[in-house]
């Protein structure tokens, strides 16, 4: 029997967001903008659900006067994230 994938992850922008982010300890939002390839409005909305379901941390703050926003994940998104991961490993193990 399949595992359900997290609906929040199973999103290609998401998914990419939290595989950059578990790679560093945090990340600037303009890093984010060029890895994804993704316009700044989507990259916030998503930003925005990865931190409502407590996936990621965002910092707002300021550097040389200008807004800076710096995202992070949390103990929640690395948990969630191997369990899709792992969810992942079980469809691609399923005999043909």
């Amino acid at each position: 029997m399949f595992r359900v994938l997290d609906p929040l992850l199973h999103n290609q922008l998401r998914l990419s967001i939290m595989s950059l982010l578990i790679s560093v300890e945090s990340a600037e939002f303009n890093f984010l903008l060029e890895k994804t390839g993704a316009t700044s409005g989507n990259l916030s909305i998503q930003i925005n659900k990865l931190r409502d379901a407590n996936y990621i941390e965002v910092i707002k703050s300021f550097k040389n006067n200008y807004p800076l926003t710096t995202c992070k994940v949390t103990t929640t998104g690395v948990d969630a994230f191997a369990k899709y991961v792992d969810a992942l490993q079980e469809y691609l193990k399923i005999k043909k």
